[in-house]
């Protein structure tokens, strides 16, 4: 591998101009795809195999016309103190807003009024109009959306709270000016690494047009591919983050080669060749784990998990053959003067130790000390994650100054916490004797169970083989009472389908959730097991060993459980809530534990890749175990430190999003490569291998001839002398027993 690419690598440098008029081609044909591409709506949110689902689609079947998947809006009303909404004024004011919504939007299916539907709170104080949509959240056309926030201003003006919740006022996620300041902080940290200008811009820049290539495409096939509006955000948020950080290790090897004395040409191959064999292998660990999303078996995630993947893998294309182009146009400048010098200065035989060389060197003096520092550290930040709670996020989660919190609050304080999260209870008659019978058996054992504070009358379709009942739980959406609640209708429709042969089915949003979160847990560890066993057999491909590879694995588990609990003790429990912008506390995402195992896994294996090949290299060419240990942060220390604030930089910028996806995404990714990188890579990692010593890379033999041979440590390169031409530096021959 290491040849063709440090082929690859060469022939990009040299056709520069060629490359990088493909590349700006791909930008402008993506780009003109995602312009001219209609507006994406929301991506269908399906759960295949579960009972929820299976309900909802047996709605679509039986209910005809209903808008089962369609908006829903609820226009909510609290009267002023010693007031009621039954009060003449009020009413009226009520009844003018419902005449307002139904000749608002041609794209409402249905509004009802309070005084006629049961909306009216016990003590009168609570109303609300129930609106129902004929197309999803974002298929509502702008007029329609501003209709609905402005129909209660005259009541509001009369003393009136108005209040508005539902997903009709769902919009596209606001991702704000702060991954802007990510971006940024990149941009600093690669000056400070790099100490010129030229180099700092150039994983910038290309990582820019490969984000930019993929959220492009992501655009313009959302409605053909109906991919959700989070995924170009996701997308981006990895996209960017590798594509720096590939392109940082391909510059940085560059500059190493130059100041050997490398010609520019060959430096470029060289560094293709030896940092690009490490960049494909992290690719490839890293789209490993986006694909391997699909096992879940949620659409949504697989779609989202699949288009990352294709980012990532523009970003390795890019990393592999746009960088060295864009090094030919830079030539010299990428290495700035003061650069050149601390490089000479650093490869003399008297230069100083750098700061990972010593730090190297103090864990092989105390390997066990730092192993235990490490493990522990991250055991006890690990410990909340035992708390762990999982759900999707509903108007009960949105920041106590929207009119969706407002209206979830009157709503829970007039009607009951349960009222926010009602259950759809489906009744399928067809193959029941006495339909009508088996229905109101089902309603009956229902206001039986407990914890329940309502069961409407039920609701037949036009044919009479199926019917509807809503359930009002006394707890709230999110609480163990309202999912035991679920799964006693469940247990009890079992029963009744023996006895009368009506099929019991339950869904509706909170249903979904507890099904979602219930196929999250029961996916995550075959999930584990594949990406895991996967890029096990990758990296021993890459390693030729054994114990480097289970060392690799067994450490990014610990940084995720670490960054799990971290997610819980803020984002569950509120510590430090306010300094990243939590203003609701509550359950887990269902599926951030999940997403973020499949990414940081992926990401935790770009720091094990350039580190320790660094070390393989080192060992290959015949230093011993803790001299390679050394070697491998010499060279590699700073640039994994700088890739990992970049990455940081980048995840943490996308705390700032309004929507809470996004955010606890966002936080989790960040913390999580904080905890691998500075932790488990940079202490845990060389303490486990100096323990080892020689054994870290011992492979069996018969398991040494079957593996293929990859060469990522470039020793075939080295058995080129003529492609190297001669030394331009002062100390070319002593630079290259040097090197590593």
């Amino acid at each position: 591998m290491a040849t063709f690419l440090y082929k690859v690598g060469r022939f990009a440098f040299r056709r520069r101009w060629y490359v990088a008029l493909v590349w700006v081609a791909l930008l402008g044909v993506a780009g003109f795809g995602a312009a001219s591409a209609s507006t994406a709506t929301s991506s269908s949110f399906s759960i295949p195999g579960t009972e929820a689902q299976k309900a909802f689609d047996l709605l679509e079947e039986r209910f005809p016309g209903g808008s089962a998947d369609g908006a829903t809006a609820r226009v909510v009303f609290k009267a002023p103190e010693g007031q009621k909404m039954s009060d003449a004024d009020n009413k009226a004011d009520v009844e003018k807003i419902v005449g307002e919504l139904e000749s608002g939007s041609d794209q409402i299916a249905s509004v009802a009024d309070p005084y006629t539907a049961d909306a009216v709170s016990e003590d009168g104080s609570t109303a609300y109009i129930s609106v129902s949509y004929k197309v999803n959240a974002m298929e509502l056309t702008d007029e329609t959306r501003e209709s609905l926030e402005h129909v209660g201003e005259a009541a509001q003006s009369d003393g009136l709270t108005v209040e508005i919740g539902g997903d009709a006022l769902q919009v596209m996620p606001e991702t704000g000016a702060t991954e802007v300041i990510g971006v940024a902080v990149a941009a600093v940290v690669l000056v400070i690494t790099f100490g010129s200008l030229i180099a700092a811009g150039l994983p910038l820049l290309t990582a820019l047009v490969g984000v930019g290539i993929g959220v492009s495409l992501i655009t313009a096939l959302a409605n053909v591919l109906d991919l959700g509006s989070t995924t170009s955000i996701l997308a981006m948020m990895i996209g960017l983050a590798v594509g720096i950080d590939y392109a940082l290790f391909i510059v940085s090897r560059y500059r190493a080669e130059l100041a050997e004395g490398r010609k520019h040409e060959e430096a470029a191959g060289r560094a293709v060749g030896t940092a690009g064999s490490a960049v494909v292998f992290a690719g490839l660990t890293v789209v490993i784990a986006l694909v391997g999303l699909a096992v879940v078996n949620i659409p949504m995630l697989t779609k989202m998990g699949f288009a990352a993947a294709g980012t990532v893998a523009i970003a390795v294309l890019i990393a592999l053959t746009l960088v060295p182009a864009m090094l030919g146009f830079a030539g010299k400048r990428v290495m700035g003067r003061k650069a050149r010098k601390a490089a000479e200065a650093e490869n003399r035989p008297d230069a100083k130790p750098n700061m990972g060389t010593r730090w190297a060197r103090f864990v092989l003096r105390k390997p066990v000390w730092v192993l235990l520092a490490g493990v522990v550290g991250l055991g006890v930040i690990a410990v909340p994650a035992a708390s762990l709670e999982m759900g999707l996020p509903d108007d009960g989660s949105q920041p106590k100054s929207t009119t969706q919190r407002q209206a979830y609050d009157l709503l829970s304080d007039g009607f009951g916490p349960g009222f926010n999260g009602p259950l759809l209870v489906v009744v399928d008659t067809k193959n029941s004797e006495d339909g009508k019978t088996a229905v109101a058996q089902v309603s009956q054992g229902i206001e039986a169970s407990g914890h329940v504070a309502a069961v409407t009358p039920a609701t037949f379709n036009k044919a009479g083989d199926a019917a509807t009942l809503t359930v009002v739980p006394k707890d709230r959406p999110s609480s163990t009472d309202t999912e035991n609640v679920v799964h006693a209708i469940r247990d009890a429709g079992a029963d009744i389908r023996s006895e009368t042969g009506a099929e019991v089915l339950v869904t509706g949003a909170t249903a979904m959730n507890i099904d979602f979160s219930q196929k999250m847990n029961d996916a995550l560890l075959p999930y584990l097991a594949l990406v895991v066993g996967l890029a096990f057999l990758l990296l021993m491909v890459v390693f030729r060993s054994l114990l480097v590879p289970l060392k690799a694995a067994l450490g990014f588990l610990l940084s995720v459980v670490a960054a799990l609990g971290a997610v819980v003790a803020v984002f569950q429990w509120g510590w430090l809530g306010s300094l990243f912008g939590v203003e609701q506390t509550g359950p887990i995402m269902s599926m951030m534990p999940i997403f973020m195992v499949g990414v940081v896994f992926g990401l935790a294996m770009d720091y094990e890749v350039f580190l320790v090949t660094r070390m393989r290299e080192a060992y290959v060419h015949g230093e011993t175990p803790s001299e390679a240990i050394v070697t491998g942060f010499r060279h590699g220390a700073r640039v994994v430190s700088a890739a990992a604030v970049i990455m940081m930089a980048v995840f943490a910028g996308f705390i700032g999003s309004s929507e809470s996806m996004i955010k606890m995404i966002g936080f989790s990714l960040a913390i999580a490569v904080f905890f691998d990188a500075f932790v488990v890579r940079m202490a845990v990692v060389p303490a486990v291998l100096a323990l080892l010593g020689r054994r870290a890379w011992w492979l069996p033999r018969w398991l040494d001839r079957a593996l293929p041979s990859v060469d990522v440590e470039g020793e075939a390169l080295r058995e080129e002398p003529a492609a190297a031409g001669p030394p331009e530096g002062p100390s070319g021959g002593e630079r290259e027993l040097s090197r590593v």
